[in-house]
């Protein structure tokens, strides 16, 4: 069990910024107005290593830095290799970019058809409606697009991306992204939701959102009702390491789900992150108290400058493994690759089957035994008199 693995030692409080009144520090805009962006402000606050310092000065090329003060405060800053740490201080590391490391490594651009729509799937959207975040993680999938430190130039078209929904009957699926989404307005999220529901083919409404874990005093009762008056609106939120599992995500994730939000969490693998059994078999179980079905296990996408994050594909099945039959169902979450260049979700497993043959299937259970079933046309046939057995059956 990881150590923290306790309702009583979930993170809570205002750490390095106890001085600021509670009013203040429970508002979204004040943490937003108080991020730290800047090489000086982080100096003001941490020590920082060779390599963060470096990172740092040419982040402005890459992706910029931006950390609320709420999740700075879970960075354990004596440790160098603190989880938290590692996913938003940047690295040099990050400007070194590996032969197999792509810009747009799941192919969204050449798969959307206007500014901020992606259109992969036979019946849904990805509409990308921001781009800006809370806070920049450093192994971001959008990092050419995200801050526009890159100069990308995103502008999202949300009424031309209305429209292409409109006009494509065979949309089904809608998963509002970015940039993170809950960074608009209410008033422009109802709108939003409000014409994504009036559109008769439109079944279901997705948002992903890392707000809820970098900012959790956004989830306010406004935003709420607005989910509640356009529901069902599903959301993903991301969750790496238990650390996240604040006391103030558990309670942002209730008032989610209080307002009829049903909640998933999508992981991404991250070495010294969370590619460690223990660390993730604490992570499921605390999503699941507070009310948050893990997933996706994402292998980390190929996006350059993330070789120094990225953990084997064997660890990933390891730790899936590791998980399946030694606690709840519910906790395992599905192990997926984006397939570079655009080929979709496609899930890892680990290998339960042993072999298929005309008669049966042989297969491994979580402990290792050995265990068959007979397929249908096989095995079955062997039984003597099968006819009469069966009208017996049937009288």
């Amino acid at each position: 069990m990881y150590p923290e693995d306790s309702k009583e030692k979930w993170f809570s409080g205002k750490g390095l910024w106890h001085e600021v009144d509670d009013k203040d520090w429970n508002n979204w805009s004040w943490q937003l107005r108080n991020r730290i962006t800047s090489l000086s402000q982080l100096e003001e606050y941490l020590e920082l290593t060779h390599e963060e310092r470096e990172g740092c000065r040419l982040a402005y090329s890459k992706l910029s830095m931006a950390i609320t003060p709420f999740f700075f405060n879970l960075i354990d800053r004596k440790n160098a290799n603190c989880p938290i740490r590692l996913q938003v201080i940047p690295r040099v590391e990050e400007m070194t970019t590996s032969q197999e490391e792509m810009l747009d490594p799941v192919g969204e651009d050449e798969h959307s058809p206007v500014a901020g729509i992606v259109h992969r799937y036979p019946d849904r959207v990805l509409f990308l409606v921001t781009d800006r975040c809370a806070s920049y993680c450093r192994y971001c999938t959008r990092s050419r697009m995200v801050s526009n430190a890159q100069d990308y130039n995103f502008h999202p078209a949300l009424e031309d991306g209305l429209a292409y929904i409109e006009q494509n009957s065979s949309i089904r699926d809608v998963l509002l992204s970015g940039g993170d989404p809950l960074l608009l307005s209410d008033r422009k999220l109802d709108y939003l939701l409000g014409r994504l529901r009036k559109i008769p083919h439109v079944e279901f409404v997705r948002i992903g959102s890392r707000i809820p874990v970098f900012l959790p005093q956004r989830i306010t009762p406004e935003l709420s009702e607005i989910f509640r008056k356009h529901g069902p609106v599903w959301m993903s939120i991301h969750v790496n390491h238990p650390t996240e599992c604040t006391v103030e995500l558990k309670s942002a994730c209730e008032q989610l789900a209080f307002s009829g939000v049903p909640l998933g969490n999508q992981s991404v693998l991250l070495r010294g992150v969370n590619d460690d059994l223990m660390v993730m078999k604490s992570l499921v179980h605390r999503l699941l108290m507070m009310r948050v079905r893990p997933y996706y296990l994402y292998q980390c996408d190929l996006i350059t400058g993330s070789s120094h994050l990225r953990s084997d594909i064997s660890t990933g099945l390891d730790i899936i493994r590791g998980l399946r039959g030694h606690t709840t169902g519910y906790a395992v979450p599905q192990f997926v690759i984006d397939a570079p260049g655009g080929g979709g979700k496609v899930p890892i497993n680990p290998d339960y089957v042993e072999r298929i043959s005309e008669n049966e299937i042989v297969f491994k259970n979580f402990l290792g035994k050995t265990y068959r079933y007979p397929l249908i046309g096989g095995t079955i046939g062997h039984v003597p008199n099968i006819d009469g057995i069966r009208d017996k059956i049937l009288t």
